[in-house]
């Protein structure tokens, strides 16, 4: 197994002058900027996950994906995460498998429920439906991408699919990720279906995960799937900086900043610091403490990448582009040369 490092983002709408926040356009063009230097500094792959919050602004992950896509050769990409529930997988796969006609075998799709419900009344879907909308969408999405020609008919569609032509098409097919928050019902049913599978991870501790990806593992095995294609991804927030105690305490400014803005509870102080150490989900401090973290947190998953969210809570972009370079220069060849 290679294992990948790379980063991860949602979009970061600058602050303004004031106290408020500046253009949710600057975002996506500081993303695209972002991506390529996680390229040019050797990272392996940079994801974009959608949400609809005004300091989240990435709404549409495969627009960005196709940008990058056209401004990179090497770097690995993909959405981390698409609400497929709120989505037209076929509309999904046709926007991805653009990206890769421009990127031929670096793009990827991560499909979830979502970890938020700003989609649903946006786009006229009911949140009691959101299970279903789901397992209907991801089984009709992995149906596209099988076969250029689909028929396919099952809930939430009007109409049903007669040897349909969907084009253009990935060549190879592409990757398809079931993106999760870690709930046992998605675990089991990624290893049911073979999927490989994406966890969001903010918080908890490696043993807890572990025994989480063991399950997911063991419901693959006894739906009799390739160990190899059960493989796992890890999505954290997480922070390179020269100096580490500075690094924590920038981090915790725009971390509990963020979940203010949402409307999420702030936990205390105490918490921030705990995920922030050794043993903690949230990966923040100085190049080699992160390094050994990275690797510790491996050998105990097993997981095949991890991808850090720097750029949030209107975090300078400045210093989210010193992180990725240090993530890409000092911590990646410590964890390549220790994992391989």
């Amino acid at each position: 197994m290679t294992f990948q490092l790379g980063a991860y983002s949602f979009g970061n709408t600058p602050l303004s002058d004031g106290e408020g926040l500046g253009p949710t356009s600057q975002a996506i063009r500081d993303l695209l900027e972002t991506i390529r230097l996680a390229e040019q500094v050797g990272l392996d792959f940079f994801g974009v996950g959608e949400h609809h919050r005004h300091v989240m602004p990435i709404s549409s992950p495969a627009s960005v994906i196709n940008a990058a896509a056209a401004v990179t050769t090497r770097i690995g990409l993909g959405s981390t995460v698409i609400v497929l529930s709120t989505d037209d997988p076929v509309r999904v796969y046709q926007q991805h498998a653009t990206a890769a006609a421009l990127a031929p075998g670096r793009v990827e799709i991560t499909a979830g429920r979502g970890s938020g419900i700003d989609s649903y009344p946006l786009y006229g879907y009911p949140l009691k439906d959101r299970d279903s909308l789901f397992a209907a969408k991801l089984d009709l999405l992995l149906s596209v991408n099988e076969a250029e020609r689909v028929t396919w008919d099952g809930l939430h569609r009007a109409q049903p699919l007669r040897d349909a032509l969907v084009v253009p098409r990935a060549d190879p097919p592409m990757k398809i990720w079931l993106g999760s928050g870690g709930s046992p019902e998605s675990s089991v049913r990624a290893g049911n279906l073979g999927l490989p599978i994406a966890y969001g991870i903010l918080n908890g501790t490696a043993e807890r995960w572990a025994g989480v990806a063991a399950a997911y593992r063991e419901a693959g095995r006894q739906a009799g799937h390739d160990a190899a294609r059960l493989e796992v991804s890890v999505a954290a927030h997480g922070f390179v900086s020269d100096d580490g105690r500075a690094a924590k305490e920038n981090f915790y400014r725009h971390e509990s900043s963020v979940l203010r803005t949402v409307g999420r509870t702030v936990p205390d102080r105490a918490y921030f610091d705990a995920n922030y150490a050794p043993g903690g989900m949230t990966m923040v401090g100085e190049p080699s403490e992160i390094a050994d973290r990275l690797i510790a947190f491996q050998q105990k998953l097993g997981h095949s990448r991890q991808i850090l969210q720097m750029d949030l809570g209107g975090m300078p972009h400045r210093e989210v582009l010193r992180s990725i370079e240090l993530l890409g220069t000092s911590v990646a060849p410590k964890v390549r040369a220790e994992l391989g």
